[in-house]
């Protein structure tokens, strides 16, 4: 398929595993979709790659303090999106790398939820004068997480001890959408879960400003869904893997 040609969400879609690197990168990258996905009754979970530790103008808090607080959050965010498990692997915040170990960590849990789909975030940074710079470890889940997809997660042969030692089966995911892309081809109408969405992300209590996020988040969904003719929208890049 063209990249450009137009996706919807594959059907049947019974189970979804989202992959993101830090607590509130799945509510600020597809809150509202993951409403979505849950309310039409896809069991969602999720995987953070990191500990959550660095982000923060506070001076007095330690990282093991905010570490903390975000996981709190994180549980919070979920619970009202309809999230089920969350795996925390725990690496840095800020230092992350698409390393091999990322790569088996993520396979790991690819094949033990045994996700028909996956979400996550974009591998390749965007030069297209989009104001915020790509942070290096959305980069790096982004990347780790389609190399777990292909091949990792699918072949027996790569990383031998989860078949041989843990059980877990391989398996073929059949859908990936990409968060915060320059050229999507896949469109999901949230004006049913918009609110719950920005609720979630209002959740993560240490990291935002209410106003200002609230005018951002419901703007930016405007824009992305009147070209389509959709009154609210989410937009990602849509792989399909069938």
């Amino acid at each position: 398929m063209s990249p450009l040609e137009r996706h919807e969400l594959i059907s049947p879609l019974e189970r979804v595993l989202v992959v993101i690197s830090h607590p509130d990168d799945g509510e600020f990258g597809a809150g509202p979709t993951i409403a979505h996905l849950s309310a039409a009754g896809a069991r969602v979970d999720y995987v953070v790659t990191t500990d959550g530790s660095k982000g923060t103008e506070d001076l007095e808090v330690t990282p093991e303090q905010l570490s903390t607080t975000r996981m709190a959050e994180q549980r919070a965010a979920a619970d009202l999106l309809g999230v089920s498990e969350i795996v925390h692997l725990g690496y840095p915040d800020g230092y992350l790398t698409p390393s091999l170990e990322l790569r088996r960590d993520i396979t790991r849990q690819i094949r033990r939820f045994r996700p028909d789909m996956v979400i996550t975030q974009n591998p390749q940074r965007r030069l297209d004068h989009n104001p915020f710079i790509g942070h290096p470890d959305h980069l790096a889940t982004g990347e780790a997480t389609l190399a777990s997809v292909y091949p990792a997660a699918r072949d027996h042969l790569n990383f031998p001890e989860l078949w041989r030692d843990e059980k877990l089966e391989p398996w073929k995911v059949r859908q990936v959408l990409l968060t915060g892309v320059e050229e999507p081809n896949l469109w999901v109408d949230v004006a049913e879960t918009f609110e719950i969405g920005l609720r979630s992300i209002l959740a993560h209590v240490s990291q935002v400003d209410p106003a200002s996020v609230e005018e951002r988040m419901r703007e930016r969904a405007r824009i992305v869904g009147e070209p389509q003719g959709i009154g609210l929208a989410q937009a990602f890049a849509s792989i399909i893997l069938e």
